[in-house]
C-alpha cells in the first residue's frame, strides 16, 4: 500500500484544499453565479438553490489542482471548473427525480420543493449552459473529452436504473455503473487540467487515471458511509441507497457472504426498497464484514490513484492531489 511522503503529520480536509485554491475558487464561484443568470425566474431560483446547497466543489477543485500542477498560466481553468460543476449539478437534479429523493445534504431536494418537471428542465438548462461555456475554451480536445464524458455518465445512469431493485446485481456490474456514472466526471476534471497545460500524452493519461480511480474510491466510501455514518455527518438517513432499491457494494458482498436466510432478507430488501428491516440489514452487513471489504476496495483504488501521479513534476499541487487521495478513503462525510 502506498504511503504519503510529504506533510504526513498535517491534518488534511476539504478546507485545506479551499485554502490552497482560495483565489481560483473565488473566481469560479463568481463565474458560477454570473452564469446561472436567466430571464426565467424559476431557473434562477432553482439553480441557485442547488448550487448553493453545500456541495464540496470537489470536481471543480480537481480541474484547478490538475491545471496548476501542470503549470497552466491562463484563465480557462476557471471556466472549465465551473463547467464541471454545472454538469455535476445537472446530474444531481436528474438523479433526485429518478430516485424520488426528498433529501440531499440535509436539505430538501429541488424536486421536493419545485416538482419533478422543473428539476428535469433546469437540469437540462445547466447542461446546455455548460456546453455554451465550454465553447469559450476553443479547444476541440476538451470538447471531445467532455462530450464523451456526458455520454458515458448518461449510460451509467441508465445502467443504475436497470440495476435498481435487482438483487442479482454483481460486483462487476456495480463497478461498471460507478465507473461511468461517478468516476468519469472525476476523470475528465483531472484530465482537462493536463490538456490546458499542453502536457504530453503521458501526463494527460496519468491525470485521467488518477481522476478515475479517485472517483471510484470516493463512491465506494460513500457506500460505506451510507451504512456506517451518522445522518448529521452525511445529510442522509442510514440506508437511503437501499431504500431506493440500489444494490451497492456492501449489500452485494453481504448477500454472497451471508447465510441463506440472511441473503434472502437482503434480496427482499433490495427488491422492495424502503427502510423496512433496516436494523436487520445493517446487522447482516456488519456481521459479514461487508463494510471493511468495501473500504479495502476503496483503498485499492486510492492506491492506484497515487501510483498514477508518479510522472507529474513535484509541486504543492501534486502534493495536494496525493493528500486528496488519502482523504477520499479516510473521511466521515
Amino acid at each position: 500500500m502506498l504511503k504519503l511522503v510529504k506533510d504526513q503529520s498535517a491534518e488534511f480536509s476539504i478546507t485545506t484544499l479551499r485554502e490552497l485554491l482560495a483565489g481560483d475558487l473565488q473566481d469560479v464561484d463568481t463565474l458560477i453565479r454570473g452564469s446561472l443568470h436567466s430571464d426565467v425566474a424559476l431557473i434562477n431560483q432553482l439553480s441557485h438553490y442547488i448550487i448553493n446547497s453545500g456541495g464540496k466543489r470537489l470536481r471543480p477543485m480537481l480541474v484547478l489542482l490538475s491545471a496548476n500542477a501542470c503549470r497552466y498560466q491562463g484563465d480557462q481553468h476557471i471556466n472549465l471548473a465551473a463547467v464541471i460543476e454545472f454538469i455535476h449539478t445537472a446530474t444531481l437534479l436528474h438523479d433526485d427525480v429518478v430516485d424520488a429523493s426528498q433529501l440531499r445534504r440535509g436539505n430538501l431536494t429541488a424536486n421536493a420543493m419545485w416538482g419533478n418537471e422543473a428539476s428535469v428542465l433546469v437540469g437540462d438548462f445547466l447542461y446546455s449552459r455548460a456546453f455554451e461555456m465550454m465553447v469559450n475554451a476553443n479547444d476541440m480536445r476538451i470538447m471531445e473529452i467532455m462530450s464523451h464524458t456526458t455520454n458515458t455518465i448518461a449510460e451509467g445512469e441508465v445502467l443504475q436504473l436497470l440495476n435498481c431493485g435487482d438483487a442479482e446485481t454483481t460486483e462487476v456490474r456495480y463497478m461498471d455503473v460507478i465507473s461511468r456514472k461517478t468516476a468519469r466526471l472525476f476523470e475528465a476534471a483531472a484530465q482537462i487540467g493536463a490538456v490546458l497545460g499542453n502536457q504530453p500524452e503521458t501526463i494527460e493519461t496519468a491525470l485521467a487515471n488518477y481522476g478515475l480511480h479517485l472517483g471510484i474510491a470516493f463512491q465506494l466510501i460513500d457506500d460505506v458511509l451510507d451504512y456506517s455514518a451518522s445522518p448529521e455527518d452525511t445529510g442522509k438517513n442510514v440506508g437511503d441507497d437501499l431504500a431506493e432499491g440500489k444494490p451497492t457494494l456492501p449489500l452485494i458482498r453481504a448477500i454472497h457472504q451471508g447465510t441463506p436466510g440472511q441473503a434472502r432478507l437482503l434480496r427482499r430488501a433490495i427488491e422492495n426498497g424502503g427502510h423496512d428491516n433496516m436494523q436487520d440489514v445493517c446487522a447482516i452487513i456488519e456481521s459479514t464484514g461487508a463494510i471493511p471489504y468495501t473500504a479495502k476496495a476503496a483503498q485499492r483504488e486510492a492506491d492506484l490513484a497515487l501510483e498514477a501521479l508518479a510522472p507529474l513534476p513535484e509541486s504543492v499541487y501534486k502534493n495536494a492531489l496525493y493528500r486528496l487521495a488519502e482523504f477520499s478513503v479516510n473521511r466521515n462525510y
